[in-house]
């Protein structure tokens, strides 16, 4: 089990900071929905804060399903964030973003959790991140259902 709780500042972890979408963001996204009649999907990311590299060494205790005789003492170093870690939140941000940026979306210059991509046809996809819930919103429904992957990934 992670015990997060237990981490020090600088030697456990360095940066916690993740941002999330602003409520602004959120109402200006429903106007622009209201006036060119998007359509508008909400999707939740499973197993969020496992897809979170870390960048510093986490070692914990086996979870007790794992344990086995004769190496009941042995320890896990972590490679992917868990739940329960202070940087968590942070490295699945920065995890979302490289993807997200390699599929050629843009952040907002005013909120880092508003991305949005120009679709052949002239239209926009808008998608607003919060944690590990999502707001798509476009005309069309091929670029959503290809945003959706990602709550697979």
């Amino acid at each position: 089990m992670t015990k997060g709780y237990t981490q020090r500042e600088d030697i456990d972890y360095n940066e916690v900071f993740s941002p999330v979408v602003n409520p602004s963001s959120i109402r200006i996204l429903l106007a622009l929905i209201a006036q060119y009649e998007l359509d508008l999907d909400q999707l939740d990311v499973k197993a969020t804060f496992l897809h979170g590299d870390l960048d510093e060494e986490i070692y914990m205790t086996q979870p007790m399903v794992f344990k086995t005789a004769g190496k009941k003492n042995m320890i896990c170093k972590l490679k992917k964030s868990l739940y329960g870690l202070k940087q968590s939140p942070r490295q699945w941000y920065k995890c979302f973003d490289s993807i997200i940026r390699g599929k050629r979306y843009t952040h907002s210059h005013y909120d880092p959790c508003v991305y949005y991509n120009k679709l052949p046809g002239g239209e926009y996809i808008y998608l607003l991140l919060y944690v590990d819930d999502m707001l798509i919103a476009s005309k069309s429904r091929s670029a959503k259902f290809e945003m959706k992957d990602l709550g697979e990934v």
